[in-house]
């Protein structure tokens, strides 16, 4: 623990002084978030403390009982950044991390790296947002989730500024290819256990922005190709490949001094795990026609929107409303069971009584429909937050 204690500290010293020289600057930030509320229906366990219409129960009492009161630390964050001047244009870093668990660590309080990401002049690489979503977009919420159809991935990638002006941007990027696919009822009875997904190329996105003083718009799209492979050698007929595609418009606009809109409507095929209440991208189809390969995975169509309103009523007393509905046109042999159609809708109230400080309560709704057997469920959710920011920043000048 010493030596490590002194090795952070001659790093920060070099940093400190390689920062006097060229004018640099480091900063920490963070924040402090306790979360609490009550779930009048049910939802998956393992995302309790969010409003996710695809983890609503798909059959009846799936998560019963109903009503669950909840506690949560996992919206805190903790993170550092840097920016430095280089004979090659300026060098800016950003490294942060919540308490959001995923994959492995599910449900968990744990560490959770959201940005890890560097930027030399036009140049970037790491991971960050994609360039295919917008973050400015986004409402206002206390729900860590957010709108279900929002497009949000912090993928890894390397990415290019074409141009970047004041009120006017253009980028490109390759990021990490991926994705889902729903094998349905017929998992087992047609040998898909041995079907296995490859990606050789890396997914293509791109972003254009034009504003204003009155807001802006921004249009972004992204192609990408997944690939699976049959291993069973007696029949190599589930081979295939399915390419995704899809296109993000998104708009803030300032109507008045205390009203602002947000509205962000994308469609496409195979996407779906851009979208923040991810679905399957691929799903499976019959040919009946053909007796040697009976199925077939398809990419699914996808196709949703939001439209939010934020207000300041005061200074001191702000506001969000919104809904948003995301829809899958499903593939014919995926289960009855599958996630067709998601809404969510929220209002808040948010009061900031000192710089960096903030309390609120919020009312979320979700509903989540089936593919075929007709079942939906709905969920109802009040929700506390308590938000503390901090942050301190080292600017060094010669």
């Amino acid at each position: 623990m010493k030596k490590f204690i002194s090795y952070f500290f001659l790093l920060f010293v070099h940093f400190y002084s390689f920062a006097q020289e060229n004018k640099n600057s480091f900063e920490i930030y963070g924040q402090v978030v306790t979360d609490a509320g009550y779930n009048f229906n049910t939802i998956d366990p393992d995302w309790f403390d969010v409003m996710r219409p695809s983890k609503l129960p798909s059959y009846p009492k799936e998560f019963s009982p109903d009503g669950n009161v909840f506690f949560s630390i996992r919206q805190s964050k903790l993170g550092i950044k840097s920016n430095t001047h280089t004979p090659l244009g300026e060098l800016k870093t950003q490294f942060d991390f919540d308490l959001f668990g995923f994959g492995k660590d599910i449900g968990q309080t744990t560490f959770h790296v959201v940005n890890a990401y560097a930027q030399l002049g036009k140049i970037g690489a790491g991971q960050t947002a994609s360039a295919f979503m917008d973050l400015n977009v986004f409402p206002v919420t206390l729900d860590y989730w957010g709108p279900l159809s929002r497009v949000f991935f912090l993928n890894i990638q390397l990415r290019y500024v074409i141009m970047e002006k004041e009120n006017e941007k253009l980028i490109v990027a390759l990021e990490r290819p991926g994705g889902t696919a729903d094998g349905g009822d017929d998992l087992d009875n047609i040998g898909l256990q041995h079907v296995k997904p490859y990606f050789n190329l890396p997914n293509l996105t791109a972003q254009y922005r034009k504003g204003g003083n009155w807001g802006y718009v921004q249009v972004a799209g992204i192609i990408k190709s997944m690939k699976w492979k049959d291993l069973d050698a007696s029949t190599n007929g589930l081979s295939g490949s399915a390419t995704g595609w899809g296109a993000n418009l998104g708009t803030v606009i300032n109507t008045t001094s205390k009203v602002k809109l947000k509205l962000q409507g994308v469609w496409g095929k195979g996407i779906e795990n851009y979208i923040a209440d991810v679905t399957p991208d691929v799903g499976l189809k019959s040919q009946s026609q053909n007796p040697d390969q009976p199925v077939q995975g398809t990419a699914l169509p996808v196709w949703a929107f939001f439209s939010f309103a934020e207000i300041s009523w005061t200074k001191t007393l702000q506001s969000s409303i919104g809904y948003s509905m995301e829809t899958i046109n499903n593939s014919d042999l995926q289960s009855s069971d599958a996630f067709r159609k998601g809404q969510y809708g929220l209002i808040n109230l948010r009061y900031y009584p000192v710089p960096n400080l903030m309390a609120g309560i919020e009312y979320q709704y979700g509903k989540r429909n089936n593919f075929s057997d007709g079942f939906y469920s709905t969920d109802n959710k009040l929700q506390l937050s308590f938000k503390f920011n901090f942050s301190h920043k080292i600017t060094m000048e010669k």
